[in-house]
């Protein structure tokens, strides 16, 4: 197979470095540009010279209509409002779209799925192999255990994160809840502040904290009477999320539509 020609989005942020540097070493991979808006400071910038490495000849640009019809695969790491715009351009050219982005409301995954009808979509909270694979324990144990065992997911990031709970503590969540025949909207318990009275037993609590330069650690925790089990992912290093995103835009060539998951690049759901 040829090499895929990449766009990053979002190339000038965290996410956008640390995509940047594990595409430039990837084998198959030909990066052609990274994404920002027409005001970012970064415009015209190499991609390379960008994250401190050697020059790369793919630069930042601002009109993805443009970048995107000579894309086979886009990464995207940004915000909703951007993402849903990109799954729109990535449907009309029909390439594979992996989108990290989190905080999408119920309506945005709508326009999500109809993007998916032309485009491969590839959709995660969380792109790395440790979180999809404690997702699979916590849906286990969320079966196994049952509504006797309450269940907490406490999530840390770092300061500049902007939704809560992440879209990882919800991914996890998700996997309780289908632990448990429901859907995490069915369960998903409110906050807990001030007097809230007895915790109802069977609904899924979570808690988000922020502060410093925390990448990301989430545990779930299964209490139960006279015992619990804490199941933990810290995430040390960005470039988890980037290997797993760039394996989402190898897996996607030639897949077709759809709307995809990281149990689906991993192997981890059967579908059909």
């Amino acid at each position: 197979m040829s090499e895929i020609r990449l766009v990053i989005a979002g190339a000038a942020g965290r996410m956008g470095h640390a995509v940047i540097r594990e595409a430039a070493k990837a084998h198959g991979v030909k990066l052609i540009a990274g994404l920002e808006a027409a005001d970012n400071p970064t415009q015209g910038k190499d991609l390379g010279t960008l994250v401190g490495i050697d020059a790369i000849g793919a630069k930042i640009e601002s009109d993805p209509l443009a970048v995107l019809a000579k894309a086979d695969a886009l990464i995207d790491f940004t915000r909703p409002q951007a993402s849903l715009a990109l799954a729109d351009l990535a449907a009309q050219a029909r390439i594979v779209h992996v989108i990290g982005t989190t905080g999408f409301a119920e309506a945005d995954e709508t326009r999500i799925k109809a993007a998916a009808r032309h485009a491969t979509i590839v959709k995660s909270g969380n792109m790395s192999l440790g979180v999809n694979l404690l997702a699979g324990l916590v849906e286990l144990a969320a079966k196994a255990l049952g509504s006797s065992f309450d269940i907490e997911i406490l999530e840390m990031h770092h300061r500049s994160k902007a939704d809560a709970p992440s879209g990882t503590a919800l991914l996890l969540g998700q996997a309780a809840a289908h632990g448990r025949d429901k859907k995490l909207s069915e369960l998903k318990l409110k906050p807990h502040d001030g007097l809230t009275g007895p915790r109802p037993p069977g609904p899924i609590g979570f808690a988000s904290l922020r502060g410093g330069s925390v990448v990301g650690d989430h545990t779930v925790i299964l209490a139960g009477d006279g015992e619990r089990i804490e199941l933990t992912h810290r995430a040390e290093d960005r470039a988890i999320f980037a290997k797993g995103a760039l394996k989402a835009a190898m897996w996607g060539q030639g897949k077709g539509p759809g709307l995809f998951d990281m149990q689906d690049v991993l192997g981890l759901r059967q579908r059909g």
